[in-house]
């Protein structure tokens, strides 16, 4: 498939990107999410489970390796970096093949449990404002929405 790129100036505009996304979102659809921190990952968090419909507040899961929030579907907002170091399996097929859209962040820890079909997403800080989002499709449905809301 392909990868797409773009610039962000703002909060808000990496908000409204992630939104866009979040509407078309269907129950099975995973999306990896990577990015230093304070790169954006929780913000574009936030605008994704907006576009899901998800009202309560939204925020890192990084003490809780997992937060589920309901709106137009369950939606799974998990943070992996704390499983590192571990072999112990937590289910996450349940997830990622469930009814709901599941976001992971620091997905590089369980790369060999994710699906061939997701959407990783890689947000490089550029400076105070701007942010570098890169959007790899893995499949044609992804595909498909990337090219709706980016082009």
């Amino acid at each position: 498939m392909a990868i797409y790129e773009c610039i962000s100036s703002s909060a808000e505009e990496t908000q409204r990107l992630a939104e866009r996304l979040g509407e078309r979102l269907v129950p099975g659809d995973l999306l990896t999410l990577e990015g230093d921190l304070g790169a954006g990952k929780t913000t574009f968090t936030k605008g994704l489970g907006k576009g899901l419909g998800v009202t309560r507040n939204i925020n890192s899961p990084t003490f809780t390796i997992m937060k589920e929030y309901q709106g137009r579907m369950p939606f799974y907002h998990m943070d992996v970096y704390r499983l590192e170091d571990s072999e112990e399996d937590l289910g996450f097929e349940e997830y990622f093949e469930g009814e709901g859209v599941t976001v992971v962040e620091w997905a590089q820890f369980i790369w060999e449990y994710l699906p061939e079909e997701r959407l990783d997403i890689t947000i490089h800080y550029k400076d105070e404002s701007t942010r570098s989002i890169k959007l790899d499709a893995k499949s044609e449905h992804f595909d498909a929405i990337c090219k709706e809301i980016l082009l």
